[in-house]
């Protein structure tokens, strides 16, 4: 295994704006510095951001000796990352293949009894998720590129894993987004269980031009957060059950391609959304919100130009706590609540693919007051970050080769 020491910090003045904040309680892990880590240009020029520190927040440093190990790599552009109760790891790639990999690097074979996956562009096998109930019935859940007659589309399905963790039984697909569509990218495919054992599914427009409107059209699953049931059906309490024409299972609307989805110990739901040219998001997301997508978004097209005539706020429509312009590329996420870093304690960590790295985030009543750029010297995208059980990070990479890797405080 590969060991790289990538970081340290002398003492330095705590930010006065961020007195207080959840994760910077104590100084006990974490300095601040009021310098933004964010210093190029920003493609969506003359963009007001709509409240002070949505975009561009100030550096916060950890102020502990980080070291990052490869645990194991050989993985063809691994997606998810779940942990078992037994300490190993769940991992996916997105050619179709789910794995078991130990946390001393040891690699399983791959996991037989899955579906065909359509693993055509960003398509493939996405995130995976150990059911709340795992204790008892053992069951697992994965989001994959599913090819249909017509296209292919999000679908989740859920399998119970073998005693001896060889192959899933028994499984039923509980969740199909609609409408089918011949494409190859935004097939969103984030999942999390919330506290009450309801399992949040994220979903991207599709990309193409044709397809965006979707995210503000109720009868359509794209660009939306999904909330199912654990056996998917749909909870009698979902924002949209009653309104004529609407698909039951969404959550909220208006999202262009979310790949990461983190839930607090007390049930809030926060996503991570993918911009254009600039205008990566983190969402609060909530029951019945519009996000906005189309009709209003930060940064520009790939093409150039603005998007929408360059909108970026309408009543109505939700604003991100925060933005990233440049883009990150953000995938998946969580909240930290270990025991290795106690400074870190609800802080929020991003998963960065563009701009390889993992974000941390700090947050105070809702916003987002310190960033700091964590993994940046292992120089490879990071497609998902979780926490072990000893409250170490570990996180996989995007790339032919990608990796498993911890990071944890230096010995």
């Amino acid at each position: 295994m590969r060991t790289l020491v990538l970081a340290s910090s002398a003492s330095l003045m705590v930010l006065a704006a961020a007195c207080g904040a959840r994760g910077e309680n104590d100084a006990t892990a974490s300095g601040a510095a009021g310098a933004q880590v964010e210093t190029r240009p920003a493609n969506g020029q003359g963009q007001t951001p709509a409240f002070a520190g949505q975009t561009r927040a100030p550096g916060v440093v950890s102020d502990v000796k980080l070291a990052s190990t490869v645990v194991a790599a050989g993985l063809e552009h691994p997606w998810g990352l779940a942990l078992l109760p037994d300490g190993r790891w769940l991992v996916t790639e997105r050619p179709g293949r789910l794995r078991i990999i130990t946390a001393e690097g040891q690699k399983g074979e791959p996991i037989a009894g899955l579906p065909a996956v359509a693993a055509v562009g960003q398509g493939g096998l996405l995130d995976v998720a150990v059911g709340p109930t795992f204790a008892t019935d053992r069951l697992i859940y994965w989001a994959y590129a599913e090819p249909r007659d017509g296209g292919n589309a999000t679908s989740v399905a859920r399998g119970r894993l073998s005693d001896d963790g060889s192959k899933v039984e028994s499984v039923q697909v509980i969740f199909r987004a609609m409408p089918t569509y011949e494409g190859n990218k935004h097939f969103g495919g984030a999942l999390a269980f919330a506290p009450d054992g309801k399992l949040f599914l994220t979903l991207g427009e599709r990309s193409d031009a044709p397809m965006r409107p979707q995210a503000q059209d109720l009868g359509s699953h794209m660009g939306k957060v999904i909330r199912i049931n654990a056996d998917g059906s749909v909870p009698a309490d979902n924002p949209f059950v009653n309104t004529a024409g609407a698909r039951p299972e969404i959550w909220s609307l208006g999202h262009r391609n979310v790949q990461g989805v983190a839930i607090t110990p007390e049930g809030q739901v926060w996503t991570i959304e993918h911009g254009t040219r600039g205008g990566d998001e983190v969402n609060h997301d909530r029951a019945g919100v519009n996000y906005g997508w189309p009709v209003v978004a930060y940064g520009t097209e790939y093409a150039g130009g603005p998007i929408n005539g360059g909108v970026t706020a309408r009543e109505g429509l939700e604003q991100p706590v925060y933005y990233w312009d440049p883009v990150i590329a953000p995938g998946g996420a969580t909240f930290y609540e270990g025991a290795m870093f106690p400074g870190w304690r609800g802080n929020l960590l991003v998963a960065g693919l563009k701009e390889k790295h993992i974000a941390r985030l700090v947050l105070q009543n809702d916003r987002v007051v310190g960033e700091e750029r964590l993994l940046t010297d292992l120089g490879e995208r990071v497609r998902d970050v979780a926490v072990g059980p000893d409250g170490a990070l570990w996180a996989i990479t995007d790339e032919t080769d990608g990796k498993l890797v911890r990071l944890a405080k230096a010995p």
